[in-house]
């Protein structure tokens, strides 16, 4: 988003312009209906689609024919990116006076302007408690969850609460089979070890990473998480593994989750 004032008054140049909510009245979301119905029933009022963006330039690293191992550069570029984006969408919504935003999305979009250039998109709907109950992540900036509305209603009754979207990264170079091991192997059954131990490795590396931050907010446990296994364009021996979830902590005074209840078809 840029900061074309016909969108929002006060728009900043850091990557997204603040959505004006309080003078307008108008409240704009990505939620679905349902979604929507269930984050107020959860006591939660929508305050805004609040979207944070960075453009990067993404370096380059050589890596070694016949050795599997983590690109850093680009490893670290992918995660700097993403968290200015995350940055930058929270900034938003804390100019809203959220106490948090759901259903957040990380996209990564690429344009002609270059082969190493992608735009790193966070995208999500801010929300206020509507008591004023404090639901802030630690260090008391709103806290961020890509859980959907059913999901994020249930994580309460069910006594927790989202302290923070948690992610991890690795960008992976796995090793070329030699010519005559290549040879060997044709028209067999027979397992790779090494680009078996290659995968595994770099989503060790991705997931690690991921408990990390969840470790550093103080999280109880991380639910919804995702591995997601991407080619960028770097060639196809190259693999970012990348992994997110929403870490959650334990409130008290939950009123539980009700019990099913038996339905009989006599149909």
């Amino acid at each position: 988003m840029g900061t074309d004032p016909s969108w929002a008054e006060g728009g900043r140049a850091d990557g997204g312009a603040h959505l004006q909510h309080s003078k307008c009245g108008l409240i704009t979301s990505d939620l679905s209906v349902a979604e929507f119905l269930l984050v107020e029933e959860a006591d939660f009022d929508p305050l805004g689609l609040v979207v944070g963006s960075s453009i990067y330039h993404i370096g380059m690293q050589a890596s070694r024919w016949k050795q599997s191992q983590e690109m850093d550069v680009l490893s670290q570029a992918m995660y700097a990116a993403r968290e200015l984006a995350m940055t930058r969408m929270e900034e938003e919504a804390d100019d809203l006076g959220a106490d948090g935003v759901v259903g957040v999305r990380l996209d990564i979009g690429r344009y002609e302007w270059g082969e190493n250039m992608a735009e790193f998109i966070a995208i999500g709907t801010a929300v206020k408690h509507r008591e004023g109950v404090l639901h802030r992540a630690p260090n008391g900036r709103p806290f961020t969850s890509d859980l959907n509305g059913q999901d994020f209603w249930t994580l309460l009754r069910a006594g927790h609460r989202p302290v923070g979207l948690v992610m991890g990264s690795c960008v992976y170079h796995v090793a070329h089979r030699g010519m005559l091991q290549s040879l060997a192997q044709v028209g067999r059954n027979v397992e790779l070890p090494n680009f078996t131990q290659a995968l595994y490795d770099a989503r060790e590396l991705a997931m690690s990473r991921m408990q990390a931050e969840a470790e550093a907010l103080a999280a109880e446990g991380i639910v919804g998480v995702q591995l997601h296994e991407r080619n960028h364009g770097w060639g196809s021996h190259v693999i970012e593994f990348f992994a997110i979830g929403t870490a959650i902590v334990p409130i008290g005074g939950a009123p539980g989750i009700e019990s099913p209840t038996p339905v009989l078809d006599l149909s």
